[in-house]
């Protein structure tokens, strides 16, 4: 009975090791391959002077002490360059059996950067496959300056072996409002997730609230409805205003809109495109007009209530 319950207690403790180093070994060997850059840590058992810390050369390669071959660990999972390197030091006969791991300290090689419109851009390495939405959080999401896209950008390889950098639109309202699961891409290191500003119209002139409003993607913006963003024209306002535009060339414009007509219903509105300049110019004539009656005005109240100040 003795014996039973020492083999017993034996069994349970050696199990109970087993299964406290499978979740470690799993932790310390995750799925993503070395890339160039990256820190290693190389622990050879019972051969302390072979241990190191390596970063990985910019040609994919690293070098072990008493090693003269150097091997190769890009593009190697962890176990598969644990792998080359025992078989290495067996070949060079520095250990007959040699037991080793290889664990990533510190990645380098699978940067993610998050940029343009979002609450705070950043870089960070993609120590696992991350999602698309996952890297927006990490930027603590979208700005309200957002536009309508994020465009995720990677290089990759060309058919002639010069890099070739591919970019995919995704729709923010598909990715967010809909949820779409294929517009949720895995992102693996190496992506740039860029969010552009959503396009604006500019209004300047004799508006109540000169200033840019956002275009929103889709939908079609007016003169009329830049009026009514603006809060209306001032008392000066011509009826005559002016479109600048930026033609696909790079020249410049300008387009002269009939406003008067327009907001008395005798002309059809005009569609605005992004990054157009509405300017609503001064009547002269009217402000000299309105000026002119305003003195009168102030002259008959001043001599009706004898209160007439003459300066020279």
């Amino acid at each position: 009975m003795k014996i039973d319950l020492r083999i017993f207690l034996c069994a349970a403790v050696l199990g109970g090791v087993a299964g406290a180093q499978e979740p470690q070994n799993n932790a310390n060997l995750p799925a993503q391959s070395i890339g160039r850059n990256d820190l290693i840590v190389v622990s050879v058992y019972a051969a302390p002077e072979l241990s190191r810390t390596l970063r990985v050369g910019s040609d994919g390669m690293v070098r072990l002490p008493m090693l003269k071959q150097t091997v190769k660990a890009e593009g190697l999972h962890p176990a598969e360059l644990e792998a080359a390197i025992g078989k290495a030091l067996r070949d060079e006969e520095i250990l007959n059996e040699p037991y080793l791991t290889v664990t990533i300290a510190e990645y380098h090689s699978r940067p993610i950067s998050v940029v343009g419109a979002v609450k705070h851009p950043l870089v960070f390495q993609a120590t696992t496959p991350v999602t698309l939405l996952e890297a927006i959080a990490k930027a603590e999401g979208l700005s309200e300056v957002a536009g309508q896209e994020i465009l995720v950008s990677r290089s990759q390889p060309g058919p002639d072996g010069k890099p070739v950098t591919l970019t995919r639109r995704i729709p923010v309202r598909g990715l967010v409002d809909a949820a779409d699961p294929e517009l949720n891409l895995t992102l693996t290191g190496g992506e740039e997730v860029r969010v552009p500003e959503t396009s604006k119209i500019y209004v300047v002139g004799n508006v109540r609230k000169p200033g840019s409003f956002p275009v929103q993607n889709g939908s079609e913006t007016t003169v009329l409805q830049l009026l009514a963003l603006s809060e209306g024209l001032m008392p000066f306002a011509g009826k005559e205003a002016y479109i600048y535009r930026r033609e696909a060339g790079g020249a410049k414009n300008e387009i002269p809109i009939p406003l008067g007509k327009i907001l008395e219903r005798k002309s059809p509105d005009v569609a605005l495109v992004a990054d157009d300049i509405l300017y609503v110019p001064d009547n002269k004539k009217r402000r000299m007009t309105i000026g002119a009656i305003q003195q009168i005005v102030g002259f008959g109240a001043a001599t009706a209530t004898g209160m007439l100040i003459w300066r020279r």
